[in-house]
């Protein structure tokens, strides 16, 4: 369907004054394709790994090849399992090594298809530890006394299909007989008030819960890998937009997380330090009160799970450009970000539990 590719930016709500304007569909096609292709910078590819692009799968999966083998004193990679179309989930473990276990942060990054900035971050994140490492006092200190397990996409196979057939594509790609509606929600597969409020059970939804918590094999692996290292994993931070929001538990319940006040504290701060390079400002609180109740979250699982640090990044914008933010925006996103992230794994790192 056309409109499967237009972003909310195209959206037209009729009023009597301009229900009286006959559009057609090639010039909302044209207005699709033009915001679409307005992402792109238009300068020559570089030869190297872009940190500035919206790289493809093919592309981050090289990168996470060559980045891991040429940084083999503080990365390393291990295959967590396969997507439902048998795509490799590596997850980089960043820290410098140590005979004893440390204790970690797991980030995850594009869990949602079309959150484009999303694994941008991520991408960005590694480099900017690595590239830091010895000479920025606090990342030395992060990765020196932790690890950070990053797992760069989450919904491998959705974001391939984003890139080469749907756009505005969020869900996964999984199939079931019977049905010819294709993934579910993996931002709300997780076994946390499962499919109660704000998810579906519409198998045709972009919120479809699934068949049962943890049907996606994707959700599956990332939860096997956390149960796994629930011992030594101190904070879970997962990246989506948009919205500039830094949310923490809970959003299947209005009920207050035990932690709230220190959840609250932290991410008030992670806030204001990211507001301090561009200005941009971002909404902190938990899920359900401050965007929306959703039920089966990643989030909401891992602090369950008794992962007490567990945030949810909504990056940039608010609604301008939405999910097709323009790649102009990639390196102060990922900048201001690093700030918040940062934040984040300091208090984590001198509040252990």
């Amino acid at each position: 369907m056309w409109t499967s590719m237009c972003p909310p930016c195209t959206l037209i709500w009729c009023t009597p004054s301009c229900s009286r304007v006959a559009w057609s569909m090639r010039s909302l096609l044209r207005i699709c394709r033009t915001a679409i292709e307005g992402q792109a910078d238009n300068k020559p590819t570089p030869r190297a790994h872009s940190y500035t692009k919206y790289n493809s799968w093919d592309k981050i999966q090289s990168w996470i090849a060559s980045i891991s083998s040429a940084n083999s004193a503080l990365i390393s990679k291990q295959v967590i399992g396969n997507t439902y179309e048998g795509r490799p989930m590596t997850v980089l473990k960043l820290g410098k090594r140590s005979s004893s276990t440390k204790p970690a942060i797991f980030m995850d990054c594009g869990i949602h298809a079309r959150e484009w900035i999303s694994p941008a971050f991520c991408q960005w994140f590694v480099k900017e530890a690595l590239s830091t490492y010895g000479s920025d006092s606090q990342m030395t200190s992060l990765l020196n006394q932790m690890d950070v397990f990053v797992l760069p996409v989450f919904n491998i196979d959705g974001y391939d299909f984003t890139h080469k057939s749907n756009r505005m594509w969020r869900k996964t790609r999984s199939r079931k007989s019977g049905s010819s509606c294709i993934g579910a929600d993996p931002n709300r597969n997780f076994n946390a008030g499962w499919c109660t409020l704000g998810a579906s059970s519409n198998p045709c939804s972009d919120t479809f819960c699934g068949y049962s918590p943890e049907s996606e094999i994707e959700v599956k692996n990332v939860a096997d890998f956390i149960r796994r290292n629930k011992s030594i994993i101190k904070a879970y931070i997962t990246v989506h937009s948009y919205s500039q929001l830094l949310l923490f538990p809970y959003s299947y319940t209005y009920d207050l997380a035990a932690d709230h006040s220190e959840l609250l504290k932290v991410a008030q701060g992670a806030s204001a330090a990211l507001r301090s390079l561009y200005g941009t400002r971002y909404t902190s609180g938990p899920g359900a009160a401050t965007i929306y109740p959703a039920a089966g979250g990643s989030d909401d699982w891992a602090y369950d799970l008794g992962v007490k640090y567990s945030y949810t990044f909504e990056l940039r914008d608010t609604g301008r450009y939405g999910f097709l933010l323009p790649e102009s925006q990639i390196k102060p996103t990922c900048e201001e970000t690093m700030l918040a992230v940062k934040y984040i794994a300091a208090y984590v790192q001198k509040n252990l539990y």
